[in-house]
């Protein structure tokens, strides 16, 4: 989740570091069951406050190679990473970790219906993408 938001596996890998600290800061508070949400829920704001911060906008994005099994795979991966923030984080939160949209929207703090909005957005720009580079 934290590679969508921030196109940098440095940077992801930080944002991981910091979750995990935050985890054991606190511990005692969190609920059973909702270890992955309270997870998902800090990786997003963690990584909001890193886009918003200015030292941040004065790094140099980094190029680099992720490896693929197939061509599709690099395409969808490609295709995904163009979207805007919000509804990269929508549709990695739905189609690769499974929550449903009400999770969704508990997790980004956004409305049911926001959730449904940005997937929705984010499927029309996905399906025009890949059947414009075939």
């Amino acid at each position: 989740m934290a590679l969508s938001y921030l196109h940098s596996t440095a940077d992801a890998e930080d944002i991981c570091q910091d979750v995990f600290l935050r985890c054991l800061e606190h511990l005692t508070e969190l609920q059973p069951g909702k270890e992955k949400a309270w997870l998902c829920t800090v990786t997003a704001n963690l990584c909001k406050n890193r886009l918003r911060s200015a030292a941040y906008r004065l790094e140099e994005e980094l190029s680099e190679n992720i490896p693929f099994e197939t061509g599709e795979q690099r395409e969808l991966f490609s295709a995904v990473m163009s979207l805007n923030a919000k509804e990269r984080a929508a549709v990695y939160l739905y189609y690769y970790e499974g929550y449903a949209t009400k999770e969704i929207a508990k997790i980004l703090s956004i409305s049911q219906t926001a959730v449904t909005t940005r997937l929705g957005r984010a499927r029309r720009q996905l399906r025009s993408r890949l059947e414009a580079d075939r």
